[in-house]
């Protein structure tokens, strides 16, 4: 079973993830123009953790009390620890390797747009294993801002 501040934790790895794979993704592109964007991303990102940051600390004195009666060993917290550098915006293997075949922003956008559609579904099901009143309903905040994302990357896709 997980707690909201254990989502929040890993929301928080996912956004440093994805920061670095935005930075990564700019060194693919010599103009400037084209490192800029996601250079910016990386930033949107950051931003991101923080926001996400706020949010844990808000709810974390009375979840981290109840995150000890449910989780006294920390394993569900290393577990989605696990999966946030393993299945979203994986950092144990050299994003670059991805970025091999793209030529282009548009194929770049189209690939970040996919990460940010596994990282919705991480967080939806994740959704499912917390329990009611135990911040269930702050896993949708985090969802909204992952859709947010998949549309800045959607509009930037529609201008190259």
């Amino acid at each position: 079973m997980f707690n909201i501040d254990e989502v929040f934790e890993i929301a928080e790895q996912i956004e440093r993830n994805g920061s670095t794979f935005y930075t990564k993704a700019a060194e693919k592109f010599p103009e400037y123009s084209k490192k800029a964007i996601f250079m910016k991303l990386a930033e949107m990102e950051k931003e991101h953790e923080k926001r996400f940051h706020n949010m844990r600390m808000e709810v974390a004195k009375r979840e981290r009390e109840i995150s000890q009666f449910l989780d006294p060993t920390g394993e569900a917290a290393k577990y989605l620890q696990a999966i946030a550098n393993s299945k979203v915006f994986d950092l144990r293997t050299d994003p670059t390797i991805k970025f091999k075949d793209i030529r282009s922003v548009s194929e770049l956008l189209r690939v970040a747009i996919d990460v940010e559609k596994d990282s919705i579904i991480f967080y939806l099901g994740i959704k499912e294993s917390i329990p009611e009143g135990l911040g269930k309903d702050k896993i949708d905040l985090i969802v909204k801002e992952e859709m947010g994302h998949v549309q800045i990357l959607t509009d930037l896709i529609e201008n190259f």
